[in-house]
């Protein structure tokens, strides 16, 4: 297999590229993180052809985590910065709601790990990572992630109102 559509952790489960036959999976996957607005910096009224088009942008590498025929998450791997900071890339990650607590997140971090590698990176950093999403900021933790700064109240979470959100980095 390719960079990044290796088997993931679990039975049944394949890391593999997004096709234009996803985009249905994709939306039903997005959509409902959207509209909370509490772990990702985009409108939460953002209509169905501009979450595709970003998350499936040219620039981004772009993954499903399936299991069992159904789409459990997506990620992708980016150019943090051009230039100098070229060898740092960036992820996002988002989990279906139903599958919070199966180790979805952590499969795709780990192939996310091995993706940036094969594309040639030598760190990730994570821009904005929503303080308040202390299951992420656990879980990059756990997967070797150190908290190098934090924005404070940069983020209007629809509960808490202004939050901080964390830089996080970790070498490959």
């Amino acid at each position: 297999m390719a960079a990044g559509e290796a088997e993931a952790q679990g039975v049944g489960r394949l890391i593999r590229p997004a096709t234009a036959a996803d985009d249905d999976a994709i939306w039903a996957l997005l959509e409902p993180v959207i509209r909370a607005g509490e772990t990702l910096a985009v409108p939460r009224d953002m209509d169905r052809a501009s979450a595709l088009a970003l998350w499936l942008a040219p620039e981004r590498t772009t993954r499903l985590l399936v299991e069992d025929g159904v789409v459990l998450g997506i990620f992708y791997v980016r150019v943090n910065q051009h230039g100098g900071g070229a060898h740092v890339a960036n992820a996002g990650y988002v989990t279906a709601p139903a599958a919070t607590g199966r180790g979805v997140a952590r499969a795709m971090c780990a192939a996310s790990f091995d993706l940036a590698r094969a594309l040639g990176y030598r760190a990730i950093q994570f821009n904005f990572v929503i303080a308040t999403n202390e299951r992420a900021v656990a879980l990059w933790r756990a997967m070797g992630f150190a908290t190098v700064g934090r924005l404070p109240g940069v983020f209007d979470h629809p509960r808490h109102g202004l939050v901080d959100a964390f830089v996080m980095h970790r070498w490959l």
